[in-house]
């Protein structure tokens, strides 16, 4: 019996039918699984405007393989052009808003499975947490990502055109290199090229075995990516028949897997923030201390930007994600048993992948010979960040640092300062009421961190915020410090010059001020005016829950 039944079957279902003829369907057809097809096309974004074509592609075989396709739109949110803006506070309210879409369309219209298309950074965990929800077979399938722009004989990204920014205000370029960054940073569609958030999270939903083996780097402009996209709904046709659930694959051992293959590859402080909601919504125990449990086992492998060498094509042609966990899997760092959407087990999945990446490249390490020995997003503790806080400490040398407190209520008063030279060597810079709740929204800080970097920074400021970081972030960055400081955390505490120690080896996050200064502070303290009584921002800041708990807005 099919979920769709409860529209197709039955006298009582003449009218429903009558629609559904209007819309391609014959006689023929109301015995066929409906799979929705959630389409994240836009022009809004690079990312996204390929998908399209890969949703008709996956349309095709769709029917090809015995489903019937009903296609129908989701949001997104550019967080590269909003980035900076107050429109950036909408960028993981974007999250669960194409979460509530899809489960809206699928469960309304009592859909046999979904096939989810999406590019940009909140697509994906989106569309995640909306399978978790529903429970009905499900399939990812990325748009992909974005080819390297060429410059000098430099490999170029978005990120370039951020640093670009404090690279022009420190005298290190001219307006003329500037304007050439900017016109040569993203040739043509696909998601930001680096190890950012969309392909850290492509990759984690390959290893989660929602989405096929190798589809997380394929390039969008390349052959293989539409033909991925039919192939998935092949598998999902499939997976209909056999039944095989979401909730059945995203186990705790699951998520393990994929927390280590994004330690593995360098991947973005954002997944920490999506796994946590995507595994609340599935109903497994994770939480923010096993992110730092399994950065003490699992090393960094892939040299991969932002701080690395390389971009995600490169990833692609050297094994990809299979080749990544064929090497943590013969460590004895994953789960082997963890099954996928095809009907395999993890193991069986990477079968015919090579033991060891080709000798011929140095993207992806062999692990005795690491970029790190340990994972890159620690989990760090103190009394500015009780319930915790998520560092990035990739390319940094000597993670630790003790300074006067830079005191910034905004990210743009923080950029401004920095663009003005203001910010010195020894300083920790704190942007707070850039939360969940007091942002709202948790806009990411790229234009800070970038412009700290393209000043020659990165090594000796410290960042630290209630908001997020993009992954194309990194330096002493540490964010979704929580709590935050619109409910009470001690980030809003901060007074401009307190002593403020970041130590990534102790995993310590702590403000020099004694106890009974706190007091008194906290004692004058008073919740702040909400900046949105209405509209999206308004509801988002009344329902979400806190960083530490993946920011989710469905809270029983």
């Amino acid at each position: 019996m099919l979920r769709s039944d409860a529209v197709t079957q039955g006298i009582q279902r003449s009218p429903n039918r009558a629609m559904l003829r209007a819309v391609g369907f014959g006689d023929a057809d109301f015995g066929k699984p409906i799979i929705g097809i959630a389409n994240g096309y836009s022009t809004i974004t690079p990312c996204n405007v390929g998908l399209n074509d890969l949703a008709m592609r996956a349309e095709e075989a769709t029917r090809m393989a015995g489903g019937m396709p009903q296609t129908f739109g989701t949001i997104t949110v550019s967080d590269g052009i909003s980035m900076g803006t107050e429109g950036m506070k909408y960028s993981l309210v974007s999250r669960e808003v194409i979460a509530d879409a899809i489960e809206t369309a699928c469960n309304g219209q009592s859909m046999d499975g979904v096939l989810a298309v999406g590019g940009c950074d909140k697509n994906m965990p989106g569309a995640m947490l909306a399978m978790a929800r529903m429970n009905i077979p499900s399939i990812f399938v990325y748009g992909g990502t974005i080819k390297p722009g060429k410059l000098g004989g430099c490999d170029l990204t978005v990120v370039s055109a951020f640093e670009a920014v404090g690279q022009i205000t420190s005298g290190k370029i001219d307006e003329e290199q500037l304007t050439a960054i900017e016109k040569n940073a993203c040739p043509g569609a696909g998601s930001c090229g680096g190890m950012f958030t969309a392909n850290t999270m492509s990759a984690a939903i390959e290893t989660l075995g929602l989405s096929l083996p190798y589809s997380s780097t394929m390039a969008a402009e390349d052959a293989e990516k539409a033909d991925s996209a039919a192939r998935s709904a092949e598998v999902l046709v499939e997976a209909i028949k056999s039944d095989i659930r979401p909730r059945e694959l995203l186990t705790r051992e699951a998520f393990e897997n994929a927390i280590s293959v994004i330690m593995a590859v360098g991947g973005s402080t954002n997944s920490v923030l999506h796994l946590l909601a995507i595994a609340r919504t599935a109903g497994i125990d994770l939480n923010i201390d096993d992110f730092e449990s399994i950065r003490q086992r699992v090393p960094v492998i892939c040299d991969l930007k932002p701080s690395g060498k390389y971009v995600t094509v490169d990833l692609h042609q050297a094994g990809g994600i299979p080749q990544v966990m064929k090497l943590l899997l013969d460590a004895g760092l994953l789960h082997g048993d963890c099954r996928t959407i095809e009907g395999k087990s993890l193991k069986e999945r990477l079968a015919d992948v090579p033991a060891m990446p080709p000798a011929d490249q140095d993207v992806i390490r062999p692990l005795s010979n690491p970029l790190y020995a340990k994972g890159h997003l620690a989990i760090m503790k103190g009394n500015l960040a009780e319930q915790g806080a998520v560092a990035k400490i990739s390319g940094v040398k000597n993670p630790v640092i003790t300074g006067p407190a830079r005191v910034f209520e905004s990210e743009e008063s923080c950029l401004a300062a920095i663009l003005d030279n203001q910010i010195k060597a020894g300083d920790v810079v704190v942007v707070r009421n850039e939360g969940p709740v007091g942002g709202p929204g948790m806009r990411e800080m790229l234009s800070p961190t970038s412009a700290i970097v393209g000043q020659g920074l990165l090594d000796k400021v410290a960042l630290i915020t209630d908001g997020r970081f993009s992954g194309g972030s990194y330096g002493l960055v540490i964010g979704h410090v929580s709590p935050e400081a619109a409910v009470g955390g001690t980030i809003g505490l901060i007074q401009e010059g307190d002593s403020i120690t970041v130590d990534a080896n102790q995993l310590l996050l702590q403000l020099n001020v004694d106890n009974s200064e706190l007091d008194r502070r906290r004692s004058a303290w008073s919740t702040p005016t909400p900046k949105y009584r209405t509209g999206i921002l308004g509801k988002y800041s009344r329902l979400v829950s806190c960083a530490s708990e993946g920011a989710v807005t469905d809270q029983p």
